[in-house]
């Protein structure tokens, strides 16, 4: 009996150790972190990761959000799914947002559009009442539903760092390393840019050529927001260059340096990569 009984316990205890009885189930795929984020706080994301929080950030301003609601967006992604556009999950969840269908959120096709995704968690946070002086947590769990409800407030640190520099609140502040080859080249390069730029922002006077784009600032701050999102978006549309208010990005060296050159006076002007 004895002898069973050990038995037991040593079969219990492989089944614990292989198991993750915390909140957060979903492991986060490994990837290298390319991107370094730093303002007031320090946060490093794989390209991916930055695109979708760029764009989440850029979809908040565009619909008048709080830079709150910003973070509070930005902590829940974290949450759901390490800001990676998941094609499944618990259930019948997708995305960004780990939206579900079943629940009235769209179809799977659009909850995997993340600006589609986006736009619904922001349209449903605004549904909430007093959301703005709630807690991160509280605020992301009166719109998620989630069965661990305190899991958002973890994210609520790295959030506020993205918030800051994806709003234009810190000068370059997001850079990012290029690797390998270029995901698209030349005019189509501009173009995609030019479109994204345009979905997340809204109407912009931006002015696409071959060889990329510059889109006008109305602020040093304005300025910023586009000059972080382009980096953002470096390595899905093959940006080569970014430069505004004096200082300059490059993909091979990643990051921002000064430059002697005079700038285009309220422009952000952003280089991409050449045809072959």
């Amino acid at each position: 009996m004895a002898a069973v009984g050990l038995m037991l316990v040593a079969v219990i205890g492989l089944v614990v150790g292989k198991h993750d009885w915390t909140p957060d189930l979903k492991l986060p795929r490994p990837h290298s972190r390319a991107c370094t984020v730093q303002a007031d706080g320090e946060v490093a994301l794989n390209p991916e990761q930055m695109a979708h929080a760029a764009t989440i950030a850029a979809i908040g301003m565009q619909r008048r959000m709080p830079e709150r609601a910003v973070v509070v967006a930005l902590a829940t992604a974290f949450q759901e799914s390490k800001l990676e556009n998941l094609s499944g999950g618990d259930r019948d969840s997708i995305g960004l947002f780990q939206q579900r269908p079943s629940q009235g959120w769209g179809t799977p096709e659009q909850i995997s559009d993340p600006r589609y995704a986006t736009n619904k968690f922001y349209a449903a946070l605004n549904r909430v009442r007093g959301w703005e002086k709630m807690r991160v947590t509280d605020a992301a769990q009166r719109v998620q539903r989630s069965a661990y409800p305190e899991a958002y407030q973890k994210w609520a640190d790295e959030s506020t760092v993205l918030t800051k520099a994806l709003l234009g609140n810190a000068t370059g502040a997001v850079a990012c390393t290029v690797d390998g080859e270029p995901a698209m080249r030349g005019a189509a390069a501009a173009t995609a840019l030019d479109n994204g730029l345009r979905l997340d922002w809204g109407r912009l006077e931006a002015s696409a050529q071959v060889t990329g784009l510059t889109v006008p600032a109305a602020s040093p701050q304005a300025g910023w927001r586009y000059a972080h999102w382009l980096v953002s978006h470096a390595t899905d549309h093959g940006v080569k260059r970014v430069r505004f208010g004096g200082l300059e990005w490059t993909a091979d060296d990643g990051a921002w340096a000064k430059i002697t050159q005079p700038d285009q006076a309220q422009h952000v002007v952003a280089e991409v990569f050449a045809e072959p």
